[in-house]
């Protein structure tokens, strides 16, 4: 079981940097896969950036080269460095964890936010241009 906690969001104007964190509360010494998510009104809920147990990341395009994933285990902390914001970064950020599957082929992490089942609370972001 895990519980997340986000912060560090904020109003900046385009082309401005913010850091989340995401504090990660765990009973347990199991692994997981973490993830950012984000939601704009109206909006589905699409994966910005995935970063598996072994530290292999994944963006969206959308995010690619501004944004950096990053994990401290030691502090069971999850971070997002997001620079050159645009106005259409704007929404809330949520941090996600999973364990990972186990399949014939070994440990694997998942894509989508169907196959996340712990949400922090989530973190406004927004950026005027």
């Amino acid at each position: 079981q895990v519980q997340l906690v986000e912060s560090g969001g904020g109003s900046v104007q385009s082309g401005g940097s913010l850091r989340l964190s995401c504090a990660v509360s765990r009973y347990t010494d199991s692994t997981y896969c973490m993830a950012w998510f984000r939601q704009a009104p109206g909006k589905e809920r699409e994966g910005v950036t995935y970063i598996d147990f072994d530290d292999t990341t994944t963006y969206a395009d959308s995010v690619k080269g501004r944004f950096t994933v990053s994990q401290d285990n030691a502090k069971k902390m999850l971070y997002l460095q997001m620079n050159s914001l645009k106005p259409e970064d704007t929404a809330m950020y949520y941090c996600a964890a999973v364990r990972p599957f186990i399949t014939y082929r070994g440990d694997r992490c998942p894509r989508g936010s169907a196959n996340f089942g712990a949400y922090g609370q989530g973190t406004q972001v927004t950026v005027s241009s």
